[in-house]
């Protein structure tokens, strides 16, 4: 241990006399501890907000979706061939998307709705495990759970499956095995005019994907069920794809596009949701800065411990310069104990802010409505990278806050500070 790192951890330990200055040292410790363990928390809340988002998005949609500029693709099945022997391309399934009204005996809301494969569906997506109630697999036949009342009931007709979301569930008030009306904006042409073609679908299904935006706005019915409805013939709306890394969805996307090439065109998660991760991003850096302001008001009460500091040792730091202690040394003394404080909090906040982050991963004691964030509670990542940005944040701010003081004890004539002793 040099001389300077010793005296510097003799300086902390106040004497009975100097006790307001042991106070401020700890609350200067206590400063950049509160400091990091905000930074800690509020990082890893955003880290997980983003994952979490990004894991339900793509647990509902796709990685890479191909389209059309004709609006509908007739050789899907040889398109889906050509497409799975692309690199990074884990499968692949057709899909029909378009607008439509469902209306329930009490209610009507506006939803989009995807016509699926079933078997395929479960490849490119996680929507069968998001099933709560009923099942994707009843989309194929005109039927219900066994659990739920029987299909047909007094003569009525067996009619095609549909699986709908929790909250577009609820906002309909219906349950498994109700029926709904479907009601495409593409109507029938009759003497009378334009009128919309309506026809009832059995509810065999009901999934909850933990999105406001998706439960109470999706609703899913089997491809041929789609066709038959939207007259579309043997034909879809465009392929989605799913790779075996959600990272190199772009570049997947890219090789897809020059493969097939015009009227085919791509999208990839990335692109579709840029606007929202952009912004998570951004909101991340922003509460970095903000939370920064915290770390920086500790490094002023450094700065006053260390001030204070230098005031009550003036005369062990002129014995020290008398004895033959060098300018550079003295400024050491302070800065390792500046260095000392900061650290020390440091340490501190990051154990905190563990803590902290542990309970709340655990206990998801803070609840959200998830009408408004999309989430139903705070999730929770914590990076070791995020871990090590705060903490050298902390220490050079708080080596930042040494200086001045440092270099004004350094500056100490002995011979001044001795005249009256």
């Amino acid at each position: 241990m040099t001389y300077e790192l010793f005296i510097s951890l003799r300086y902390l330990k106040a004497k009975r006399k100097q006790a307001f200055i042991s106070l401020i040292t700890w609350i200067s410790i206590g400063g950049v501890a509160v400091g990091v363990i905000a930074l800690i928390v509020v990082i890893s809340v955003m880290s997980g907000m983003q994952e979490d988002l990004r894991n339900k998005i793509l647990g509902t949609n796709s990685h890479v979706v191909v389209l059309t500029n004709e609006g509908r693709i007739t050789n899907y099945t040889e398109l889906i061939k050509k497409i799975e022997g692309v690199p990074h391309v884990a499968s692949a399934s057709p899909f029909i998307f378009n607008q439509v009204m469902l209306t329930s005996s009490t209610s009507v809301s506006g939803v989009a709705i995807r016509g699926i494969d079933p078997d395929m569906e479960s490849k490119v997506t996680d929507l069968s495990q998001r099933i709560k109630e009923g099942g994707l697999k009843f989309l194929k036949t005109p039927q219900i759970p066994p659990t739920t009342p029987p299909l047909e009931k007094g003569g009525e007709v067996r009619l095609e499956g549909i699986v709908i979301g929790k909250d577009l569930a609820r906002n309909l008030a219906v349950f498994l095995g109700d029926t709904v009306d479907v009601v495409s904006p593409f109507g029938r042409t009759t003497p009378m005019g334009t009128t919309p073609k309506v026809e009832k679908f059995r509810v065999v299904g009901i999934f909850n994907t933990g999105m406001y935006e998706y439960d109470s706005s999706l609703a899913l019915i089997s491809i041929p069920a789609a066709q038959k409805f939207f007259d579309t013939g043997d034909t879809v709306t465009g392929i989605e794809i799913k790779v075996d890394d959600i990272y190199v969805a772009d570049s997947v996307a890219d090789k897809i596009h020059d493969m097939l090439g015009f009227p085919y065109w791509t999208r990839d998660w990335m692109e579709m949701n840029k606007n929202l991760f952009s912004a998570l991003k951004l909101e991340k850096f922003g509460m970095f800065v903000i939370l920064i302001l915290i770390i920086v008001v500790a490094a002023f009460n450094i700065i006053g411990t260390l001030i204070m500091m230098v005031m009550e040792k003036g005369r062990d730091i002129a014995i020290l310069k008398s004895i033959g202690a060098t300018d550079r040394s003295i400024m050491k003394i302070f800065m390792m104990e500046g260095l000392i404080i900061g650290i020390a909090g440091t340490i501190i906040g990051c154990l905190g802010g563990y803590i902290l982050c542990e309970l709340l991963d655990r206990y998801h004691f803070i609840k959200l409505p998830s009408d408004v964030y999309q989430l139903d509670t705070l999730p929770v990542k914590m990076n070791p990278l995020d871990f090590l940005y705060i903490s050298l944040s902390a220490i050079i701010i708080s080596f930042l806050a040494t200086i001045y003081p440092s270099w004004n004890a350094s500056r100490l004539d002995p011979v001044e500070a001795l005249r009256y002793e």
